[in-house]
């Protein structure tokens, strides 16, 4: 079993159709085919062998299901990477990976190439096209590499709230199952479907759910590298796209959009939304204003990532995240012991979904999953129904526009500057994002700085989404009996002009 299969399947029952379009430009099944082969041909003569880790760092372009499906091909590991990471984010990831090859896009070719310096990994620089110029005197490999179904496919990092990210293990027969569910069953895609690719591909909802989807089905996946609302809407209509996908940030922009009623949406069938909850009245007025129906899912990295979805068969509930799909188990515990309907508890899951493992951490892995079961951190109720429905979060993951943003990660970057004491990083309400990032800093005896300063100082070296936009310099920080600072006792300082 290899997931790459399913462009060899699509190429072969729809050579000319498009598989990927950016623009004005697009890539047939017949090319996605040949190219990635050539990939796999030039990784090959790399000396990337079977279970070896490649990281791509691309942007939504052609070229990131190239690589992708190439090494993949070639019967690598993939190690997706966000093309916004600074170079010691970069350093880490490859470092912790053991990925001694890296595809980095020509826009963040200096940081890409800082971290691989850093972790003794080549970065190889990819431009539009540039590819090309990489396959023209190398092999072409037109087999795919036969991987067992438990071997690793693909390692997502994620975090917890404690340590550096961790990488999450998803083998093929994860994302294979996942995706082959999400495209036949949940969207019921086509060949004639175009499927909206604005989420970042690197992430396992636009992997799975948009490019996985539309490539084991045979249909069109329209890009888009960076959001844009107005870019957004256009290519809905430009492009007849007929399946959108996106978090719930991304609903509210379009509906904020002043022009929208100017965009021809009508081949818009349905839309699909995770990443957090989407207000109710989000929902109501997405379906009422674009004349589609949304349906949402829920999920995580770890789960490859579909668990639970609102499906038009069963009836969706606007607020849930629907049902378990098929061959997935879901239950509401508390302390290992299902909960009543109703009641709250943590959400664990079990079922062909749940990652093989996190990564080189073996004491993580027994944590989250025990007994088959993967504890999410995530809680939520079950209704009479079998809906489930999320309350909260046992973990101390800020959600920022979809993005995950983990507080011990940014307190380590504050705690490296010289001034700074004390640190805790929060996620604050933000009507927006959902929420922003926000953190209370306090100072050494002595040390002079500022918020501002403190801000560009985490904005340098993390990835832009993740960097606190408010800072505030506090005398001391809240701390229970045993020194940890209590952060649900943070009150962040009023806005100016505020009471």
């Amino acid at each position: 079993m290899n997931l790459a299969s399913h462009v060899v399947g699509s190429a072969r029952n729809h050579p000319d159709r498009a598989a990927l379009r950016l623009g004005d430009d697009s890539v047939t099944y017949r090319a996605l085919d040949q190219r990635s082969a050539r990939m796999a041909g030039l990784l090959h003569d790399r000396g990337v062998e079977p279970g070896d880790r490649v990281a791509i760092m691309l942007p939504n372009t052609p070229e990131f299901a190239l690589a992708y499906f190439g090494v993949l091909r070639a019967g690598g590991i993939v190690v997706p990477m966000n093309p916004l990471l600074k170079s010691r984010e970069v350093a880490y990831y490859l470092g912790d990976s053991g990925a001694r090859l890296l595809f980095a896009w020509h826009a963040v070719a200096d940081e890409a190439r800082a971290g691989a310096q850093q972790a003794g990994a080549d970065a190889v620089v990819v431009d539009p096209g540039g590819f090309e110029r990489l396959f023209a005197p190398g092999p072409i490999t037109d087999d795919v590499t036969d991987r067992h179904e438990d071997d690793t496919a693909v390692i997502l990092y994620t975090s917890g709230t404690t340590g550096q990210p961790k990488g999450a293990e998803l083998t093929h027969a994860n994302l294979t199952r996942n995706c082959d569910i999400m495209a036949t069953e949940l969207l019921q895609l086509t060949a004639d479907d175009v499927i909206f690719g604005g989420l970042p591909l690197f992430h396992a909802f636009g992997q799975s759910c948009t490019l996985n989807a539309a490539v084991a089905s045979g249909a069109c996946l329209t890009l888009l590298p960076r959001f844009d609302a107005a870019k957004a809407l256009g290519i809905l209509a430009e492009h007849a796209v007929t399946v959108f996908a996106g978090v719930p940030t991304i609903f509210s922009r379009l509906l904020q959009q002043p022009d929208r009623d100017a965009y021809d949406v009508s081949r818009l069938r349905m839309s699909l939304s995770g990443g957090s909850a989407m207000p109710v009245e989000v929902l109501h007025e997405f379906q009422d204003v674009f004349d589609c129906v949304v349906l949402e899912g829920y999920g995580l990295s770890e789960t490859s990532p579909v668990a639970s979805f609102n499906t038009l068969q069963a009836g969706p509930k606007p607020g849930s995240v629907g049902t378990p799909i098929r061959g997935i188990e879901m239950r509401v515990v508390d302390n290992g012991r299902e909960v009543p309907h109703g009641e709250a508890g943590e959400i664990a899951i079990r079922g062909h979904n749940v990652m093989k493992r996190y990564w080189q951490r073996p004491e993580e892995t027994a944590a989250a999953i025990r007994d088959g079961w993967f504890y999410t951190g995530d809680l939520g109720r079950v209704d009479q129904d079998g809906y489930f429905w999320i309350v909260g979060r046992k973990k101390d993951v800020i959600i920022r526009g979809g993005y995950n943003v983990y507080p011990h990660e940014i307190e380590d970057v504050l705690y490296e500057h010289p001034a700074v004491a004390d640190a805790a990083v929060i996620g604050l309400p933000d009507p927006d994002l959902g929420e922003e990032v926000g953190a209370a800093v306090v100072l050494k005896p002595g040390a002079r700085t500022t918020a501002e300063e403190l801000r560009e100082y985490v904005k340098r070296q993390v990835a832009a989404y993740k960097y606190p936009r408010k800072v505030w310099i506090a005398d001391a920080l809240p701390k229970g009996p045993t020194g940890k600072i209590l952060k649900r006792e943070i009150v962040p300082p009023p806005e100016p002009g505020g009471r």
